[in-house]
C-alpha cells in the first residue's frame, strides 16, 4: 500500500464564500460585453448606473418555459406577469411571443390595455379591485380571479347592471408542504372556503366560472408542492363537474418559479440548486394527467410566471466611486448603484463581477451603495477584486422585480436600455432629472419664496 503524501494543514480565515481546505478559488472573471456589446461603450453612451436588459435572452428563455410545458400537456397558456417588471418594452416581448396579461391592479390593467392587449386575454388577479376595475374588467371580457367574499358579493352586485356575464375563477391557497404558507390570498382548500366560494357562484346563477387559479409562494425550490397544488386544483374541478355537470375552461397554476440568483444564506449557488422548467413542467403536467379530470375535458393550462422568465434578462452596470477600510480591517467598496435601485439585494447574494480585466488579487469585501444609509448594502461579504475608483461592475441577473420595486430615493433612477436581437441599444425609459421630480409636486404661494 502506497503511503500518502503529508500535507501541511492550512489555516485561513475567510468570511465569505465556501471554502475547501485550500480556501476557494477567489478570481471573479470578467464580465465585458453583454449580447456582443460592449458594457463599457453602454456607459460611455447613456452614463452609470445603467439597467440592461437582452431581448434575446427573454424570448430564449420564454421559447425554454414553453417548450418544456407544451410537450407535456396539450393545451398551455402563459401569462406575463406585470408586477414583475412593467416596462412596456419588456411586456411587448412576451406578448409578441404570445404571452397574455397578469395584472394585480387596476394600474396595471390599465398599463396591458394600453399596450393593446385585448380584455379577453387579460388575467386581474390581486385582493384590491376597486369597484371601477371590476366594471371595466366585466366589460372587457376579462378572466377575474375571485380573491375575498366581499370581492365575490361586488361582482355580483355589478352582474346586476351588467348585459354582459363575468367570467370569475377563485385563488385557492392552500397546504402544499411549502413554510411558510401563503394564506392570506384566495380562499382556502383544507378548511372548506373554496368550496363553499364556488357553490356560492354557482348559485348565483349570473357568473361564469370559467377556472381556478392558485399561486403557492415565491422563488420555490421544490417541484413537488406545485404537484400538491396541481392535484388539489384538479380535485376542485372534478367536484364541479360532478356536482354541476360544468367542465372547467382552465387551470391557472400561478408562478412562484425559483430563477438562477442565490438566496441570502444558501449553501449552494442557485445556478445548481434551482429546479429548471423542465422540472416544474413534469410535476405539474404529470399530477393533471393522472388526476380523475376526464381526458376530453383536459382544462387550459395557464402560467404566470414571472421571476423565472427575466431574471437572467436584466444586468446593472456602473462605476465603482470610492474604496475605504472598516474598522476590522476589512475592504469596502462603493458603488454607484444602491439598493433603491436593486430592491432584491435585500434577499439575494447577487453576482457582480468586474467589466475589465483585473489581476488576481481579490480581498473579503463589503459592496455597498452610494446611499446615505447604513442598509445600502449590496454584498455583505464577497471575495472580490481590488477595483479602484472609475473601475466598472455588472450585476447579472437583475431583471425580475428591480425595475417594479425601485425608488427614487436620494439619487435618480438611470437609464434602462433593451439590446434587440441583434444587439442594437434602444433606450426604453429615461433617466429621471430635477423636472420630472418637480413636475408632480405642487408648492403652495406662500412657501414659494424665502430668504435666509
Amino acid at each position: 500500500m502506497t503511503k500518502l503524501t503529508f500535507e501541511r494543514p492550512i489555516i485561513q480565515r475567510i468570511n465569505a464564500g465556501l471554502p475547501s481546505k485550500y480556501g476557494m478559488a477567489h478570481k471573479l472573471e470578467p464580465v465585458s460585453h453583454i449580447d456582443g456589446v460592449s458594457i463599457k461603450s453602454l456607459l460611455e453612451s447613456y452614463g452609470s448606473p445603467l439597467v440592461i436588459i437582452s431581448e434575446s435572452t427573454i424570448r430564449k428563455t420564454y421559447k425554454t418555459a414553453h417548450r418544456a410545458f407544451s410537450s407535456r400537456y396539450p393545451k398551455v397558456q402563459f401569462a406575463w406577469s406585470y408586477k414583475t417588471n412593467y416596462l412596456n418594452a419588456v411586456c411587448n416581448v412576451f406578448h409578441q411571443e404570445g404571452a397574455w396579461a397578469e395584472v394585480v391592479s387596476g394600474f396595471e390593467y390599465e398599463k396591458a390595455i394600453a399596450n393593446g392587449v385585448p380584455g379577453d386575454l387579460i388575467v386581474f388577479n390581486g385582493p384590491d379591485k376597486s369597484r371601477e376595475d371590476l366594471s371595466k374588467a366585466i366589460k372587457n371580457g376579462s378572466l377575474i380571479h375571485i380573491d375575498h367574499f366581499d370581492e365575490l358579493y361586488e361582482i355580483i352586485s355589478l352582474s346586476k347592471e351588467s348585459v354582459l356575464r363575468p367570467k370569475v375563477a377563485i385563488r385557492v391557497n392552500m397546504n402544499t408542504g411549502i413554510y411558510p404558507q401563503w394564506d392570506r390570498f384566495g380562499f382556502n382548500y383544507e378548511n372548506g372556503e373554496a368550496w363553499d366560494a364556488l357553490n356560492r357562484i354557482m348559485a348565483s346563477k349570473q357568473l361564469d366560472l370559467v377556472g381556478l387559479h392558485t399561486h403557492i409562494g415565491t422563488y420555490i425550490m421544490t417541484t413537488e408542492a406545485y404537484k400538491v397544488a396541481a392535484t388539489k386544483l384538479a380535485d376542485l374541478a372534478v367536484r364541479i363537474e360532478k356536482k354541476f355537470g360544468q367542465a372547467l375552461q382552465y387551470l391557472d397554476l400561478g408562478g412562484g418559479f425559483a430563477s438562477k440568483n442565490t438566496l441570502r444564506g444558501a449553501y449552494y449557488p442557485g445556478t445548481d440548486t434551482a429546479p429548471s422548467f423542465d422540472d416544474f413542467a413534469e410535476a405539474i403536467t404529470s399530477a393533471l394527467m393522472s388526476s380523475e379530470i376526464k381526458p376530453d375535458h383536459l382544462p387550459l393550462l395557464i402560467l404566470e410566471t414571472g421571476r423565472a422568465m427575466i431574471d437572467d434578462a436584466g444586468y446593472l452596470a456602473g462605476t465603482v466611486i470610492a474604496n475605504k477600510r472598516l474598522a476590522d480591517g476589512r475592504r469596502a467598496t462603493i458603488i454607484d448603484a444602491g439598493v433603491n435601485l436593486l430592491f432584491t439585494a435585500f434577499w439575494y447574494e447577487h453576482d457582480i463581477r468586474p467589466v475589465e480585466p483585473v489581476s488576481e488579487q481579490s480581498e473579503d469585501t463589503t459592496i455597498y451603495g452610494p446611499l446615505c444609509m447604513n442598509i445600502d448594502v449590496i454584498r455583505g461579504n464577497i471575495m472580490f477584486p481590488l477595483l479602484k475608483k472609475g473601475d466598472h461592475y455588472v450585476i447579472r441577473r437583475v431583471g425580475a422585480y428591480n425595475n417594479t420595486q425601485w425608488l427614487q430615493f436620494i439619487n435618480m433612477r438611470p437609464n434602462v436600455v433593451l439590446l434587440d436581437g441583434k444587439g442594437k441599444p434602444h433606450l426604453i425609459r429615461k433617466a429621471e432629472t430635477l423636472e420630472t421630480i418637480n413636475s408632480q409636486e405642487i408648492t403652495p404661494d406662500h412657501l414659494a419664496k424665502f430668504d435666509l
